[in-house]
């Protein structure tokens, strides 16, 4: 390719990430994965094993079933806050419950690895709130206008200003304003 050529010269991987950007801009992301990351503990704890030189120290609890369901219940709800945005404030609540229930339930929340995480993951989800589309910009102020003409008072505009693209004759300041019983700012003692 020429210098001059308007051809695409990103690399596919560089288009993959700005895509994936906007994807995770556009929902919980975080609290998603801390979710998730907290359910696989609690889920996988009570049925692992480990291994202390030839000593097999097993995990596993009468509770095995509930832990099961409750790591599969955090790692559901941390998918639903990805592709179902619309319900995180209920995936954000059920997440902190099941996070509690894991304590008593599951090893101690997955030894507080899983609780800890999804304590996170659901109050993230519990506080976002998508961002707000970019608005329309409005038309630009003149440049030797510091102050916008919304936030002031009429008196102190210039004499002409512009409205939605019309333009607006002000009132002279000596002309007597009938809706307000006053004429332009000047006091009379009477």
């Amino acid at each position: 390719m020429s210098p001059e050529s308007t051809g695409q010269n990103e690399h596919n991987l560089t288009a993959y990430r700005r895509g994936f950007r906007t994807w995770r801009g556009n929902r919980p992301f975080w609290a998603g994965l801390f979710t998730m990351l907290g359910g696989m503990p609690i889920a996988y704890f009570p049925y692992a094993d480990l291994q202390l030189g030839n000593m097999t120290l097993a995990m596993s609890t009468t509770a095995g079933a509930g832990s099961l369901i409750i790591g599969v219940l955090l790692i559901t709800l941390g998918l639903t806050m990805w592709f179902h945005s619309i319900v995180r404030v209920f995936a954000g609540v059920a997440a902190i419950l099941l996070a509690l229930i894991s304590l008593p339930v599951a090893n101690i929340g997955g030894f507080l690895i899983g609780f800890l995480f999804a304590l996170v993951g659901g109050a993230l989800s519990v506080s976002w709130a998508p961002g707000e589309p970019k608005a329309d910009e409005e038309t630009p102020q003149d440049a030797s206008d510091p102050l916008p003409t919304a936030g002031r008072h009429p008196e102190n505009m210039p004499a002409e200003s512009v409205l939605h693209g019309a333009t607006v004759p002000q009132q002279q300041v000596g002309d007597h304003d009938a809706a307000s019983g006053h004429d332009g700012g000047t006091h009379r003692a009477g």
